[in-house]
């Protein structure tokens, strides 16, 4: 089962610390790429879900983030469905195709479950960049963002949206969790370590990987439609193999399996990305590299290295420290 510990705590609170500092102190540039860190940390957890958890290595979540974001802009733009409606139906059908994809790959493992991903993400791309109804690929523009002015909030400004997406993303992060300790997350995690025993045990494997598979894609498909009102335009690219590809490097990068750790990945991606292709366009090039030099040291990304150095230490002293207040207790009581 999922738990947090002091240094995962330590970590969230710095992120969130630094994050609001961002969102209040930023100007326009500063506040777009806190944006793009907030929807793709979504993305990310949403893959670790699945692939850290569940051993379901996804290469057709950029696509379920592509499904959000298309939906949201036919429901919301074409159909006149109110944004607040069109963003709860791009999460909805999201979670449904996820839930399809995740029931028929159920019965494949590894290489095989990647392939088959990779083929109905690859699948959507094509369609959509074939289909005149969703703009083919010129893609769909003047796509409007979600209306809290009953509230007093514009989320046209770009720091009112970016603490938007920071709090959507705290949601998130708190929904991931309650599902990772809830008993479809305990099922997902014994089906990862062990499927045949699950299986003797009466579970029914391929009803746990879907259903979780199609949380995923729920979350895919908020990070999607988050993502079509903030460039206001979306285009067939955001549902190709390379958007699924970032993602995974990005949880590889942060630390697998942590939650944490994709989020620290989603920064640092991001960061790396804008400040090294101001310098150079082989930035990816330069990002590969990193990603080498991560799995070759055999720690499990940036937080996984973090958390194998300090976290056992600094739990060890918090309970050297608990177990001495609790002697010097005893000894007052006495």
């Amino acid at each position: 089962m999922f738990q947090h510990n002091t240094l995962r705590y330590a970590v969230l609170i710095l992120l969130a610390a630094g994050a609001l500092f961002q969102a209040l102190t930023a100007e326009y540039f500063g506040l777009e790429i806190l944006t793009e860190i907030a929807i793709l940390a979504m993305l990310v957890l949403a893959l670790d879900i699945v692939a850290g958890f569940g051993g379901m290595v996804s290469l057709c979540h950029g696509a379920l983030m592509g499904v959000g974001a298309y939906a949201f802009a036919l429901l919301a733009g074409q159909a006149g469905i109110a944004p607040a409606l069109a963003m709860a139906g791009a999460v909805a059908v999201s979670g449904v195709i996820a839930w399809i994809i995740g029931a028929i790959c159920s019965r494949s493992h590894g290489i095989y479950f990647i392939m088959a991903t990779l083929a109905f993400g690859q699948m959507a791309y094509s369609y959509v960049f074939e289909s005149p109804v969703l703009g083919g690929d010129d893609g769909i523009s003047g796509i409007s963002r979600l209306d809290l002015s009953w509230i007093g909030v514009d989320l046209d400004d770009s720091r009112a949206f970016a603490l938007f997406c920071l709090a959507l993303l705290a949601a998130v992060y708190g929904a991931s969790v309650l599902i990772l300790r809830s008993g479809l997350g305990r099922s997902l995690s014994g089906v990862m370590h062990n499927e045949q025993r699950m299986r003797a045990l009466g579970l029914t494997v391929w009803r746990v990987k879907a259903d979780v598979f199609g949380l995923s894609g729920m979350i895919a498909g908020l990070a999607g439609a988050l993502a079509a009102q903030h460039t206001m335009f979306i285009s067939p690219g955001l549902l190709g193999w390379t958007v699924s590809g970032e993602a995974l490097v990005v949880v590889i990068l942060g630390g697998l399996g942590t939650l944490v750790g994709p989020m620290v990945g989603a920064v640092a991606f991001v960061v790396l990305k804008h400040e090294l292709s101001a310098i150079t366009t082989y930035w990816h090039l330069i990002v590969g590299v990193i990603l080498i030099a991560v799995v070759m040291s055999r720690a499990n990304g940036i937080f996984g290295w973090v958390e194998a150095r300090w976290g056992s230490r600094i739990e060890r002293r918090l309970a050297d420290a608990t177990r001495k207040q609790q002697g010097e207790g005893v000894a007052n009581d006495a």
